[in-house]
């Protein structure tokens, strides 16, 4: 079957699933393959539950004129997702980054979709399975798809540029995020910067940063290209207002209040006010989609619970989003001011000097409590609080429950630290 013939198919049965425990009525059900488990196995189950065909790339035990053979199941959904995107006609925005990419793609998608009828990535499916998915969700009257891209390793987001091929692209930044995998931070640069490759190549747009240095060298001899600054005149001018607690910012005369915490989500407000203009939402749209903009899912949440004002920022971290974290949260009113961090994971030989610099950068900025949690935060040569597990944490918070006051938390997904919630 040809990937023409299969997208006929899937516009008559257009709900994707790849899960047997999720299948609903007349879906197109794709047989997927894992370290773990393996979809053809599970194909005939699938029909059962009522799928319209099942997409395999192994033979079932029992024929059915229901399941169509390819080469490769993964390989198909992808080729079935590039043809959908050529085949609607909206506008494709990716967007990559160390840091901040769901909570920017989330700020876009608000911004946009008050003038324009939006579909985004769904959390954070962002790798080469989700980027398909998302693109398969796009409707015929979408007009924008925001498609958030991740990445561990080099040749990851040139490939999911291929299969989403974008008409403008943004980097949020880079950070030393996925070290062990990117082989350092260079090849951090190198495997994001394969979002820029794409569009230069292409000849699309690209919003960038002007006031990072990284992104200002990577684009200056680019003509397409679109920036936003708090000097740089050439480029959109927003000016940051400080945090108390809340990122403020001033654009063209108006001043918009965020629900977010930290100089970081400052930038994440470029972007989408940047992409805004662009668009040509009107500033008074910005500034209300911005401004209602809730944070979720334990990214930079501001929690009070049993006398404690709580900053959440427990989904993910690695040394570039911690220090900012850290950095801000010192800043911040409040005392006596406790912070719980954990461990930052996929760090390979670099691991036992981040979080040592980590633990040292904790020192210098001198908070009333500190608890570290995990294997390389207990390494550490340090006089503070140090757990090599959650449940010795918890066992000792148990018992000495932690000081009344502004509290952060954060740790990378693995950690699981809004579990500290329960204990206070």
């Amino acid at each position: 079957m040809t990937t023409k013939e299969l997208h006929a198919l899937f516009l008559e049965h257009p709900t994707i699933s790849t899960d047997t425990r999720k299948i609903t009525e007349n879906c197109l059900f794709f047989a997927l393959k894992g370290p773990h488990f393996n979809g053809n196995n599970f194909a005939l189950d699938a029909l059962k539950k009522g799928a319209a065909y099942a997409i395999v790339d192994e033979k079932p035990p029992k024929s059915s004129h229901k399941t169509i053979l390819c080469p490769d199941v993964l390989k198909t959904l992808q080729e079935l997702a590039t043809y959908h995107r050529n085949y609607c006609k909206a506008k494709v925005v990716s967007l990559t980054g160390s840091n901040g990419k769901t909570t920017t793609k989330e700020l876009i998608n608000a911004v946009l979709s008050k003038k324009y009828k939006t579909i985004a990535t769904q959390g954070n499916l962002n790798n080469h399975i989700g980027v398909p998915l998302t693109l398969l969700s796009i409707q015929k009257d979408t007009e924008i798809a925001i498609i958030e891209m991740g990445a561990n390793h080099r040749q990851e987001i040139k490939s999911l540029s291929n299969i989403a091929q974008p008409d403008f692209g943004y980097v949020t930044n880079f950070g030393k995020a996925h070290l062990e995998g990117f082989g350092g931070f260079e090849g951090v640069i190198k495997g994001k910067s394969e979002l820029y490759d794409y569009l230069t190549s292409h000849n699309k747009y690209i919003f960038f940063n002007a006031d990072d240095k990284v992104q200002k060298e990577k684009l200056e001899n680019y003509h397409k290209k679109i920036g936003f600054s708090t000097n740089d005149h050439r480029f959109y001018n927003i000016t940051f207002n400080g945090i108390d607690p809340f990122v403020t910012l001033k654009v063209e005369g108006i001043e918009i209040k965020t629900q977010l915490v930290g100089k970081y989500n400052f930038l994440n407000c470029c972007a989408a006010i940047l992409m805004g203009k662009y668009f040509n939402v009107p500033l008074k749209d910005i500034k209300t989609a911005i401004e209602t903009y809730l944070p979720n899912n334990n990214r930079s949440q501001i929690v009070s619970k049993n006398g404690y004002n709580i900053v959440l920022d427990a989904y993910n971290a690695n040394p570039t989003s911690m220090k900012a974290a850290l950095e801000n949260f010192n800043l911040m009113d409040g005392t006596p001011k406790t912070i719980i961090i954990g461990d930052m994971f996929e760090l390979g030989d670099t691991a036992s000097e981040e979080h040592q610099s980590i633990a040292d950068l904790t020192k210098e900025l001198k908070f009333s409590n500190v608890y570290l949690v995990g294997k390389n935060f207990f390494g550490t040569k340090t006089q503070f609080n140090k757990f090599k597990s959650f449940e010795d944490l918890k066992a000792f918070l148990e018992k000495h429950p932690v000081e009344k006051g502004t509290l952060l938390i954060k740790g990378s997904r693995g950690m699981a630290l809004e579990r500290v919630l329960d204990i206070l």
